[in-house]
């Protein structure tokens, strides 16, 4: 059966995700903070964006191209950074580089990865970004950003949301470790997957996280803190102003929720801020991101470039971030649901799925440019802001 008929959504990828892989993994993936209420504010205010549509607006062509820092990507989304990729599925990180660069489309690789950046250097072409957690010390960062860029990574994100360890209570109670402790109860799970761990056999790599392992000795590890807890600095405007002079490329801060704090980052020499409350995995008491986006964009001007992640599972809400200030949006639970459920098949899946989802309703719409999207919000509508006109003619005989 066509994976369009069987899986139309996300929400598809997840469920037969949730069957693929042990508990460990997909709790690491799926869950959030405490009570998770992050997760339902962020879901609730995307589903209450809505769309006033035109009619007979003629055949209408959506054209989902876009530019970003200087790049032009076919599509307006791109795939966010998730730690241990490569635990929910042997290799995701490759497979996730390989299809960025067949859609021309970003991929910001972890630095909790399982995969190093020199792993996939072969795979990333020009679409590649780096997630950066600030270390505790600039000598080793000073070792790490010559590294990255020799491996061709030419946008940095520092992810600035992390102080530290949040409590994922769902994540503890599966018993998560890294790399995963082989007692009876993690073998136990691992053995009910089979295709899980015939992968990871195939791989031939044991998951744990490569970039950072070779700074941190080997022993003596907490068994549930992450490596990069161990190296992981407190970030403050010192830090980014070092990390700015140090990194000649292009750099994102993510993270970002407050407009202050995004206008002096602006001013502190950041090429684009990513508006972002770590789909909920950090913080569950704070505002829905998608309310605060409009505030960052009215705070920083039209011409700075804003990312959205959060929550995002369709196209639809795709379509809601740009309307509503965001310059391109990221994914990243999405995206390993996708490649636990059908490996590499399954990210090119939902690429698809997410593109016909917003030319569907771009189409519903009678909009043809990213750019129109605010023109049709519904609360546009109703501070009695003109509709924009059909985009085509329609002739009259």
């Amino acid at each position: 059966m066509s994976l369009d008929l069987s899986h139309p959504s996300c929400e598809d990828l997840r469920r037969t995700a949730r069957r693929r892989i042990p508990k460990f993994a997909f709790e690491y993936l799926d869950s959030a903070t405490g009570r998770e209420l992050g997760l339902k504010i962020n879901r609730d205010a995307l589903d209450a964006i809505g769309f006033m549509p035109s009619v007979l607006c003629g055949r209408t062509t959506a054209d989902l191209s876009c530019e970003l820092m200087g790049e032009r990507y076919d599509l307006p989304f791109g795939m966010a950074p998730v730690g241990m990729s490569g635990l929910i599925w042997a290799g995701a990180e490759r497979m996730l580089a390989k299809a960025s660069v067949a859609a021309n489309i970003p991929y910001c690789l972890s630095s909790v990865a399982v995969a190093s950046p020199e792993d996939i250097a072969p795979h990333i072409g020009q679409n590649g970004w780096f997630q950066h957690y600030p270390v505790n010390s600039g000598e080793l960062r000073r070792k790490m950003l010559p590294r990255i860029k020799a491996a061709g990574f030419h946008t940095l994100v520092m992810t600035v949301d992390v102080p530290e360890e949040s409590r994922r209570e769902r994540q503890r109670r599966a018993n998560l470790t890294v790399p995963p402790k082989f007692d009876l109860r993690t073998i136990a799970e691992m053995l009910r997957h089979p295709t899980w761990c015939v992968a990871h056999l195939r791989e031939g790599v044991m998951p744990r996280m490569r970039f950072f392992d070779d700074y941190v000795p080997q022993r003596g590890r907490e068994s549930f803190t992450h490596a990069g807890a161990l190296i992981r600095g407190i970030p403050d405007w010192t830090y980014l102003r070092e990390l700015r002079e140090e990194w000649d490329g292009k750099l994102v801060v993510k993270g970002v929720q407050r407009p202050d704090d995004a206008a002096r980052m602006v001013s502190e020499g950041v090429d684009c801020i990513w508006v972002s409350n770590h789909s909920g995995r950090q913080f569950e008491a704070g505002p829905a991101v998608i309310d605060q986006l409009p505030l960052i964009r009215a705070g920083v001007g039209p011409e700075v470039p804003l990312i959205y992640d959060s929550g995002v599972a369709w196209g639809l809400d795709v379509m809601r971030a740009l309307a509503k200030g965001a310059s391109f949006v990221m994914l990243g639970r999405a995206f390993l649901y996708a490649v636990a459920a059908f490996g590499a098949r399954g990210i090119e899946h939902l690429i698809h799925v997410l593109r016909s989802d917003i030319e569907a309703n771009m189409s519903q719409l009678g909009a043809e440019r990213l750019d129109q999207l605010s023109h049709y919000l519904l609360e546009t509508q109703r501070a009695f802001e003109p509709a924009l006109p059909p985009q085509k003619a329609v002739s009259m005989k």
